[in-house]
């Protein structure tokens, strides 16, 4: 039965290889951790925390890394009937390092295909598609085929029903160049309701860096809900009901990464416990802060709880 998912993510699932030493190069870091990464996977891991049922749509290599992948994702209570195996490709790393509390490169190894990558027709469920409450999708799976017209069939499957989501999720490693991003982009924002980004994210689909122009660009392109990530200086997020615009939340960076993904099941979790704008926006910056706060991305994926403590203790 696929019925009765609350979120049902599509895109990049790989490892996570994180040092265990901050604030030095990788050529001197000596023990690494590892943990389940990609941003359509971290984000359904962000909404199980809140008690959501999820899933994600995704391919890993048939290797222990794509074995452990399934095995964590269980643990988390992620449902991973969708993830399909692609016998040819080995399951993506990713490298980091750590320079808090803002500089941390990223060494992505999806060579020469990630299978994420490699979705085709056939590995997608179109009835769970339809069926979720929320249905995710991100730029980078736009960004090669096959799964850029995969991605976009089960787009127009859905058929902008319900909360159907485009997370930005701008990289430049994986585009040629940010004009072949914003015109995939732009083929996917004709059929969501709800577009995720950050500054630079949010020019490279409607060539527009003002925050407000940013959003009226999006809504003007049939969005109802445009969320613009500000950095510094907040959320700004423009909706049916209106405009609203939060402060951060203060914390003491330990690792950036991942906050987004914490940002994006939390505003899942908003959306679909019908809060107002304000507040969804403001739970959804206290639990990036959260994992912002953390070494680990996924493992540090927060509660509902652990949330409002942090907004408990935020003058915001």
């Amino acid at each position: 039965m696929t019925a009765g998912f609350d979120l049902v993510t599509m895109g990049r699932i790989g490892v996570d290889i994180y040092p265990q030493q901050t604030g030095v190069g990788l050529e001197d870091v000596t023990s690494f951790g590892k943990y389940v990464g990609g941003t359509a996977t971290n984000v359904a891991v962000a909404a199980a925390r809140y008690g959501l049922r999820s899933a994600v749509i995704t391919k890993t290599g048939a290797d222990p890394f794509g074995r452990y992948l399934r095995r964590a994702l269980r643990g988390y209570g992620v449902d991973d009937r969708f993830i399909g195996t692609s016998e040819h490709l080995p399951t993506p790393v990713t490298f980091c390092e750590i320079f808090p509390p803002d500089d941390f490169p990223l060494y992505f190894y999806r060579f020469p295909q990630a299978p994420d990558l490699d979705l085709r027709p056939d590995d997608v469920d179109l009835d769970a598609v339809r069926d979720a409450r929320i249905f995710w999708v991100t730029g980078t799976g736009l960004s090669e085929e096959p799964s850029r017209s995969t991605t976009l069939a089960a787009l127009a499957a859905r058929g902008r029903r319900g909360i159907t989501v485009l997370d930005l999720d701008y990289r430049p490693m994986f585009w040629s160049s940010r004009e072949e991003a914003r015109e995939w982009v732009g083929a996917a924002l004709g059929h969501v309701t709800v577009a995720v980004g950050n500054l630079d994210e949010c020019e490279t689909a409607v060539g527009v860096r003002e925050p407000r122009e940013a959003a009226k660009a999006l809504r003007d392109r049939g969005i109802s809900l445009a969320v613009v990530k500000q950095g510094p200086k907040g959320v700004l997020a423009v909706g049916d009901s209106g405009e609203v615009e939060v402060p951060p939340v203060p914390v003491e960076v330990v690792n950036g990464l991942g906050a987004g993904d914490a940002f994006g099941g939390a505003l899942c979790h908003g959306l679909l416990s019908g809060w107002d704008l304000r507040r969804t926006m403001r739970f959804a910056n206290a639990a990036g802060a959260h994992v912002a706060g953390e070494l680990a991305c996924s493992d540090a994926m927060p509660t509902e709880a652990q949330v409002l403590a942090r907004l408990a203790g935020a003058d915001v």
